[in-house]
């Protein structure tokens, strides 16, 4: 029997370039960056409160696998469950591999005994 599990969602907002950077000040790029994110959870928090399932919730800043890894090494995860990927296919994915390929190694590399389920 398995005991309580913690349910943390987590969004990775690409961090923003030095061309863009320049036209917003650091905190408006912040708050930018945060409601980006905030859109990008709001189906999946929508779906866990009508459940009554208790989660946490956060926007984090940087590269998507290194981002994940770290936090779930923070958090102490047992398993992380990718949604879907958008965006990179083709020559990015055969030349970087998928995000879920990206993570797996990354917690191998650091030793770490975290499930990553997606593809």
């Amino acid at each position: 029997a398995q005991g309580p599990v913690d349910l943390h969602l987590l969004n990775v907002q690409p961090a923003v370039t030095g061309h863009v950077a320049m036209f917003f000040s650091q905190d408006d790029l912040h708050a930018l960056q945060q409601a980006a994110g905030e859109e990008d959870l709001a189906a999946a928090k929508a779906e866990l409160e009508q459940h009554h399932v208790p989660f946490t919730a956060s926007v984090r800043i940087g590269r998507s696998a290194q981002t994940i890894a770290q936090t779930a090494r923070e958090m102490d995860c047992d398993q992380i469950l990718l949604g879907q990927e958008e965006g990179q296919g083709g020559f990015h994915l055969h030349l970087f591999g998928s995000l879920s390929q990206q993570l797996r190694h990354l917690i191998g590399a650091s030793g770490g005994h975290c499930q990553v389920i997606g593809t």
